[in-house]
């Protein structure tokens, strides 16, 4: 019987210490400021709903907000409970599969998924002294996968691409592989130009695996120049490199229209309308994760995410920021999951 109630008196410690890892951090330290991690195109209104959430009330503490990438952010954000790993990842692109089954396998099993906004993922080019760009899915995915269509990539400049286009080297600026905005572009464009192929389409069926390498690799042979999670950097090479293009979302692009202008894809700019409506190909939902074990622990949580729901109205900060506001529908079950703290279902992830 004392042996039984020591263990029970063990497992009674255990819950406890587990329960108050959010706010002790497991290692003697604590927080009070909310921490954020993630995608670099969500970046900049996370950090302006953080500074309107710290203007609220005297009491709230601004949260801490860093550019890791989607795929760095998510991995922190999984990495378990307590103060020492975030407690909101921002996101380019919805979790994977494999990133919520990592999350749980590490105790993060209760995670509330919440649509803030709209972005585009915009190619772009300096406004003055280079071209007038005009491409196509399938004229990028010729000139950047490292093997279109199952062949190695041999294209120099971008008329072995397409003889239309100026016959100027390759040079393509954009994010890391760590980036949601990496996977987007993959997603949106590349395998969108891949699927021209009927060939390589059928593959999806017979071997995605190879199907998806061959959709989504992209060149490591220097036409493609990786620049890390500063989408600021890439806007700046454009202004020094008129003939090269960069990957980067929309909203930099509206920041800094005096430097950078949008290139065309089938013959659709990027735009705030377009995207919108989903006419842009390169349009793609924004996410916020968070985790639900902190909401009691870390102080303000609900309230941020109370702001950053309200801000993604039309005509709220975000937008004229270059966030472009989802549809109602959209916006009401975002709503309903920061107020209710609804746990996502992970059943339709990939």
């Amino acid at each position: 019987m004392l042996k039984k109630l020591s263990l029970l008196a063990i497992s009674a410690l255990a819950l406890s210490a587990c329960n108050d890892q959010a706010s002790s951090g497991g290692a003697g330290g604590s927080r009070q400021e909310i921490r954020i991690v993630g995608s670099s195109t969500v970046f900049p209104f996370a950090k302006a709903v953080a500074e309107a959430y710290t203007k609220l009330s005297a009491t709230n503490k601004n949260p801490v907000v860093e550019s890791t990438g989607t795929g760095g952010g998510i991995e922190a954000f999984c990495a378990g409970v307590g103060a020492e790993t975030p407690d909101i990842a921002n996101a380019s692109r919805r979790m994977k599969k494999s990133e919520f089954e990592t999350c749980t396998k590490n105790g993060v099993t209760d995670i509330v998924e919440i649509q803030v906004g709209i972005d585009g993922l915009a190619i772009a080019s300096a406004t003055t002294g280079g071209p007038a760009w005009k491409l196509t899915q399938a004229d990028v995915y010729k000139a950047l996968a490292a093997n279109p269509f199952g062949k190695p990539n041999t294209t120099k400049t971008w008329s072995d691409v397409n003889a239309s286009l100026p016959n100027l080297p390759i040079a393509v600026y954009g994010p890391p592989k760590t980036s949601g905005t990496r996977d987007a572009f993959a997603e949106l464009i590349l395998e969108e130009g891949c699927k021209t192929d009927e060939a390589t389409k059928a593959m999806k069926k017979t071997d995605e695996d190879k199907y998806k390498a061959i959709c989504h690799d992209v060149r490591t042979d220097g036409m493609y120049k990786e620049q890390g999670e500063n989408d600021n950097l890439i806007v700046q090479k454009l202004n020094s490199n008129p003939n090269m293009l960069g990957v980067f979302g929309y909203s930099y692009l509206e920041e800094n229209a005096e430097k950078v202008r949008g290139v065309s894809l089938g013959g659709v700019a990027p735009t705030t309308a377009t995207i919108g409506d989903g006419s842009y190909p390169g349009a793609r939902p924004l996410f916020i994760y968070v985790k639900k074990a902190h909401i009691d622990k870390i102080p303000g949580i609900k309230e941020y995410l109370a702001e950053f729901v309200k801000a993604g109205a039309g005509g709220s900060y975000l937008t004229k920021l270059g966030m472009i506001a989802a549809p109602d529908a959209v916006r009401a079950s975002a709503s309903k999951a920061a107020s209710e703290l609804t746990v996502m279902d992970s059943a339709n992830l990939k």
